[in-house]
């Protein structure tokens, strides 16, 4: 995994995420993977824009979503770019659902849990606050019933 500095190239944001940082500085994220390793070595990488650090990705999926996330330091902007989507977050213990088509959006805020379903084949673009993102498998309706604390592997 690297930042690219001037890439000039066309990248494919669903392989290829972009790191929005300080200074309005775009890099490609290149080699990026899910991949514990690969999340600790993006983290080290962008550790000096703080919370201020934003990842810009697209995501195809079908179906319900395998785990809920936070993004305590900053909102996160949903985009559906074709399908349909509900987005649901938990805000203290209620269930708030807003269902997303194409070029609708949705704000996340700070710290609220939310879990993304996709209504058949749908594409996502995601601009996410990565710093201290938490994941928590989507178990039960609610993500704060999980026991036990996550590792720190895991991330954006």
């Amino acid at each position: 995994m690297r930042l690219v500095n001037h890439e000039r190239n066309a990248m494919d944001l669903r392989t290829t995420p972009v790191h929005l940082g300080l200074g309005s500085r775009a890099k490609p994220v290149e080699g990026f993977t899910w991949d514990p390793e690969v999340l600790q070595a993006y983290s080290a990488a962008v550790a000096a824009d703080g919370a201020e650090g934003r990842m810009v990705m697209i995501f195809d999926g079908d179906g319900p979503g395998d785990h809920w996330e936070s993004h305590p330091a900053g909102d996160e902007l949903v985009v559906c770019l074709s399908g349909s989507v509900t987005v649901t977050r938990d805000v203290d213990g209620v269930p708030d659902r807003v269902l997303l088509g194409p070029g609708e959006a949705t704000i996340n805020p700070a710290g609220v849990w939310h879990v993304v379903d996709m209504e058949g084949p749908t594409s996502i673009m995601a601009v996410t606050a990565t710093l201290g993102t938490d994941h928590r498998p989507r178990t039960d309706a609610r993500p704060t019933e999980r026991v036990g604390a996550p590792s720190p592997e895991e991330a954006p």
